[in-house]
């Protein structure tokens, strides 16, 4: 399914040499789909540290904003569609990404900015606080999406979200007008599902939970969501085809037994996933008030 004509992607996260993780799922999805991708690494790392010890090999924040100017002043920008940032290094990194979407919006204000918040998990926050604050007040406030799971959610919007309505205002309160929440609360027995927010439209896109998941999942759904996105397609079939992308590349991985998703054995799960997903319409907090 070429994407080619939706444009290039710039995409900022973090490389492993080993795995499926960060840019490299993310990178791999979108060339997958036809997009080409501008990658830039946050910080690089032999594989993801829960696999056990990994050096961190980190940027000067000096030459990763001298990096930032260059593309700002690339003469190829107006190749560029959309941006999608995941993890940082440092909060630094975050400034740097905020000023790159600011100036590419000047020049291109239908800049589509995918943030995916990568801070933390049910554990709570893995990366400083202050580099989830910097993502928070300087990031967020530009997406035109964001992907942040449940708990990172919680986090930003300082609150528990034990229900899907609560995930549901803690996202409007929040502000970017569209919202793709994972680890929602699910609404059938043993399953898990992604929340997506936009307009007046709350949607549910349900699968069976699967035990011991590869790392690189919220990375690898921000990816096909915003390809989906890119590719004009519309929203609710956007969800439920990402959604079950990202669940037959995991359901496909764990069946191997393998320790990280195995994306290049899978990539036709990608462009036409097979899986089944249950697809909801939740009440839109707008809709309740217009009743």
């Amino acid at each position: 399914m070429s994407q080619v004509s939706a444009g290039a992607v710039i995409v900022i996260s973090s490389h492993v040499v080993r795995g499926s993780v960060g840019n490299r799922a993310a990178v791999f999805a979108l060339e997958t789909l036809g997009h080409p991708v501008w990658a830039l690494p946050t910080v690089v790392l032999p594989w993801h540290p829960g696999h056990g010890r990994s050096t961190r090999l980190n940027f000067n924040e000096a030459d990763f904003d001298h990096a930032i100017d260059d593309l700002i002043a690339a003469p190829w920008l107006p190749e560029v569609k959309a941006v999608l940032s995941g993890y940082f290094g440092n909060a630094a990194q975050a400034l740097s990404v905020a000023r790159l979407v600011t100036a590419l919006r000047e020049k291109n204000p239908d800049l589509l900015y995918a943030c995916d918040p990568v801070i933390g998990d049910a554990g709570g926050l893995y990366v400083p606080q202050v580099t989830a604050e910097a993502i928070r007040d300087h990031l967020i406030p530009l997406a035109s999406l964001a992907t942040p799971n449940r708990y990172e959610l919680a986090w930003l919007a300082g609150a528990p979200l034990d229900d899907n309505n609560a995930i549901i205002e803690a996202a409007l309160a929040l502000g970017p007008s569209r919202m793709l929440v994972t680890s929602a609360v699910p609404m059938m027995a043993g399953g898990i599902g992604n929340l997506y927010l936009s307009g007046r439209s709350a949607l549910l896109a349900e699968h069976r939970s699967i035990e011991g998941a590869p790392n690189g999942l919220g990375d690898l759904l921000s990816a096909v969501f915003l390809s989906r996105l890119l590719s004009g397609m519309d929203e609710e079939r956007a969800l439920q085809l990402t959604t079950a992308s990202v669940y037959e590349v995991l359901a496909r991985a764990v069946k191997r037994g393998s320790d990280e998703l195995t994306l290049a054995t899978d990539a036709t799960s990608l462009s036409t996933p097979m899986a089944m997903v249950q697809m909801r319409h939740l009440v839109h907090p707008a809709q309740r008030r217009k009743n």
